[in-house]
């Protein structure tokens, strides 16, 4: 899966000078949060559509009202777990992507990062779901992948999940038959383990959460 492939270029981008009517009329055909706006290639940022609509002067340009933009954007190396937690950290349903020499060519839609997120081998049913915590002092990505392959298992994906002062949690996805060796090799190394989920009641309830979600943005 080449994540590249998603990169869409169907909304074109407005410019500076397009007026604020412009926008509007983009925003009313389209389910958008956010407007590219681009000159000679390069991103200047992203306008808004709740900022959009409390512009009473359609006919200005957006130019004027430059100061209301938001600046973030994706990579094209960018990774999955980059790209969703973009869209989180920004509460937007389309990123903007540039490519090395930081020109835009497209941007990612939600929609269909969901749907790779989905479909990846991090969701898929034949695995199972460890969470487990440790001080952050002793913390270490590199270990824990050591921990699960010393025990003949392959590790699928990982992420911080929580992070306190003190502690880190991980959850883990993990390919194995013989879970319990991995689980008391992580309390030898003064892992503290969370809890043990089954797949099935796991990914049931990210799907609802999924569904939920895709039902909202399509209102």
């Amino acid at each position: 899966m080449n994540i590249n492939d998603y990169i869409l270029k169907e909304i074109k981008a407005l410019s500076p000078e397009n007026t604020v009517s412009d926008a509007l009329n983009l925003c009313e055909h389209l389910p958008i949060t956010h407007i590219p706006v681009v000159k000679d290639n390069k991103l200047v940022g992203c306008f808004a559509e709740d900022d959009i609509q409390t512009i009473e002067n359609t006919n200005a340009s957006l130019q004027e009202y430059i100061h209301l933009i938001q600046h973030f954007h994706a990579h094209k190396k960018s990774s999955l777990l980059e790209l969703i937690s973009l869209f989180a950290e920004n509460d937007c349903n389309i990123i903007p992507v540039l490519e090395e020499q930081q020109n835009y060519i497209g941007y990612y839609d939600l929609r269909d990062i969901l749907d790779v997120f989905a479909d990846s081998p991090f969701m898929h049913n034949d695995n199972i779901t460890l969470i487990v915590s440790k001080s952050k002092t002793d913390f270490s990505m590199s270990q824990i992948s050591q921990i699960v392959e010393s025990n003949k298992a392959k590790l699928l994906g990982l992420y911080v999940s929580r992070e306190t002062v003190d502690d880190v949690e991980v959850t883990l996805k993990i390919s194995s038959e013989e879970m319990n060796e991995i689980i008391q090799t992580f309390r030898r190394y003064d892992y503290s383990v969370i809890s043990q989920l089954e797949d099935d009641m796991y990914l049931e309830e990210l799907k609802d959460r999924a569904n939920y979600f895709k039902k909202y943005l399509d209102m």
